[in-house]
């Protein structure tokens, strides 16, 4: 089974930067899609960005295209996502999931139901 555990979450100003982590043990990164979700209060889950190693690709949502970057460390497996120019409405708790899409995941990345393993999430905070 998949384990994953997140970290490198914290409070920081707007305009500042934070790089998550997502340590998986269990599987090897590459084998799976390992994505970030958030989920702010009051607001339903969203899919931030992913890494679909097996086709070298990667991912955003819209609103964070240009201030997110997704990477993988094979050596340590484990996946970053640096994150800068945060803005209060980053403010979230922000999980790391791994699962199995169809093909290079363009048109799954975003949906929660292929991920089967979920980490336990870490809080960001953005204040203004």
């Amino acid at each position: 089974e998949v384990q994953l555990v997140e970290s490198g979450g914290g409070l920081v100003q707007t305009g500042g930067s934070l790089r998550l982590s997502c340590a998986a043990s269990g599987a090897t990164i590459d084998d799976y899609a390992i994505s970030w979700f958030r989920q702010a209060p009051g607001k339903e889950q969203e899919a931030v960005s992913a890494i679909v190693s097996t086709h070298s690709s990667t991912y955003y949502k819209d609103s964070v295209k240009g201030r997110f970057t997704i990477s993988s460390d094979n050596a340590k497996n484990t996946v970053h996502l640096l994150m800068n120019d945060l803005k209060p409405e980053d403010t979230a708790v922000y999980f790391c999931a791994a699962g199995i899409l169809p093909g290079d995941g363009f048109n799954s990345w975003y949906v929660g139901l292929y991920y089967d393993y979920w980490g336990q999430g870490t809080q960001v905070t953005v204040s203004s």
